[in-house]
């Protein structure tokens, strides 16, 4: 049977990546066409004015709209992982939290440290509150050894973190994705602007300085844009992941205090 705590936890779900991915490719086209792509930006032969940066990320071409469409959903998802991982914090500093719940067990006071679950609220404290809630019903089974009735408990956490997990890692994956996507792309692009370059010292007679500038523009702002986009998605993916794994060991930290809890109780029984 389903706890409270594994209902509540099947109902929450995140932002989709999808849509987010959609409103960002609408913004970064909206802002390459009309606000790099502002015809006040250029000079009467279409190169950028000196120091208008945005009129020459305007020249990397189409990949520039691609990879802006990769960082601002960096930026998006990180956004909204910030917020939820704030959400699976709870109320009160975790170690605290899981410092004192560690006491009450130690001292025996299953009520107390489930009344503590209540009040912090958040991952670690919804998954503990499944295990003591566990915890009180395999002290009323009858015909169980003491190790069976542990083993009960131990796996109603490990089901409570399993149900977690997914909110805990939602989004994750994505950015990973464009940590990779954001530098080929760049690579991409650069490699497109260099074609460029190559074609216009290629013909004949002195080469076009206007199409010589327009193509190393590409290829410098597409290498820009990409490199910097990879390197945000990694770090990003990196703290992330870094939240996940406390919050995991926080859960075995605590689950492994209710089994001992629950030998040392039950140890002459």
């Amino acid at each position: 049977m389903e706890t409270k705590n594994q209902k509540k936890v099947q109902k929450s779900r995140g932002i989709s990546a999808a849509l987010v991915i959609f409103g960002c490719a609408i913004i970064a086209v909206c802002f390459f066409w009309f606000v790099c792509g502002n015809p006040a930006g250029f000079d009467e032969k279409g190169a950028p004015l000196p120091g208008n940066f945005f009129a020459t990320m305007f020249k990397g071409g189409f990949v520039v709209p691609i990879i802006l469409t990769l960082l601002c959903t960096v930026i998006a998802l990180s956004i909204e992982r910030a917020f939820a991982f704030a959400k699976m914090k709870g109320k009160k500093n975790q170690t605290k939290f899981v410092q004192d719940v560690k006491v009450k067990l130690a001292e025996g006071d299953i009520r107390g440290a489930r009344e503590m679950c209540d009040k912090q609220q958040g991952t670690v404290a919804n998954i503990l509150n499944a295990g003591l809630i566990r915890y009180e019903d395999v002290e009323k089974i009858e015909g169980l050894n003491n190790d069976a009735k542990a083993a009960i408990i131990q796996k109603e956490i490990e089901e409570a973190t399993a149900l977690e997990m997914p909110s805990m890692q939602q989004n994750l994956p994505v950015i990973a994705v464009i940590s990779t996507l954001g530098t080929l792309f760049g690579l991409f692009g650069t490699v497109l602007g260099m074609i460029r370059a190559f074609s216009a010292l290629g013909q004949e007679g002195a080469p076009d300085p206007l199409a010589l500038s327009t193509a190393i523009s590409e290829a410098l702002i597409n290498t820009a844009t990409g490199i910097a986009t990879g390197a945000m998605a990694i770090i990003f993916y990196n703290y992330f992941a870094a939240k996940v794994e406390d919050i995991t060991n926080a859960v075995d930290e605590i689950g492994f205090a209710i089994g001992q809890t629950y030998t040392t109780k039950h140890l002459n029984k």
